[in-house]
């Protein structure tokens, strides 16, 4: 089973903003490079700021508590400086490591946040580790297939943003990638090996072009798998850099 890689996408804040990019070094046990780098903490997160390890996504802004957040797209700068854009505030660059342009971040940030959820309070970052959903250092893999035959079952288009994964595929069988843990797939110079299925939240259904939910997302993929699965973990164990176009193949 061959496949083509047609998109590779970091998102530099955790659950704020997604960034299409054309090639990445993967490393051996490391995530995508500059991949949930940062992440916005809120008033009752249960740690000490600033952050000192990898901490729960409960402890930070996410899109499932704010659907508008899913809206941010984001660019990130050779020079460290990050561009933020949203359909309802006006475009933003900042050095999340800077601490006056963290104060203008969370600025930024709490309009498009509920009133009724602790406020933003820090934005956190913790040396060589991401702050991703899970602790181990992930991959996400996807498919533009099982995409597809999502939106054929919801009647509309889906957009890939939905799912903020890292790496889609193109050419597999639909669902194909469901049979994947456990197995090891060459992509471009890289090899991962497939951990777990991907359970989904409700932020994926919220239209990344609005911030509004749009679609019971979750309700759909129960009907069609009895599961709430879509995509896979996967961890780097042979480094090397992957390119857009690059043959996906299982080994």
């Amino acid at each position: 089973m061959t496949g083509r890689l047609t998109h590779i996408v970091r998102h530099p804040i955790k659950s704020i903003g997604y960034e299409d990019i054309e090639s990445a070094p993967l490393m051996q046990g490391r995530v995508l490079p500059f991949d949930r780098v940062w992440a916005v903490s809120h008033q009752a997160a249960k740690f000490d700021s600033p952050l000192g390890a990898w901490a729960r996504k409960m402890n930070f802004l996410r899109g499932v508590a704010a659907p508008k957040l899913m809206a941010v797209q984001a660019r990130l700068r050779p020079d460290g400086q990050l561009d933020l854009t949203h359909p309802e505030r006006p475009a933003l660059t900042v050095d999340p490591d800077r601490p006056g342009d963290q104060a203008r971040l969370i600025d930024w940030l709490t309009p498009l946040w509920p009133e009724s959820r602790p406020a933003p309070r820090a934005v956190e970052r913790v040396e060589g580790v991401a702050l991703a959903d899970m602790a181990e250092p992930y991959v996400s893999l996807l498919s533009l297939s099982s995409l597809g035959a999502l939106g054929q079952a919801a009647g509309r288009e889906i957009s890939r943003h939905r799912f903020r994964g890292n790496l889609w595929v193109e050419g597999w069988a639909p669902w194909a990638e469901r049979d994947l843990v456990g197995k090891r797939l060459r992509l471009g110079a890289a090899v991962l090996e497939v951990a777990m299925p991907i359970t989904r939240c409700r932020a994926t259904c919220t239209d990344p072009a609005t911030g509004t939910e749009d679609l019971e997302l979750l309700d759909l993929l129960e009907r069609l798998h009895g599961d709430w699965h879509f995509g896979c973990y996967a961890t780097v164990i042979e480094s090397g850099t992957i390119t857009l176009g690059d043959p996906v193949e299982v080994l």
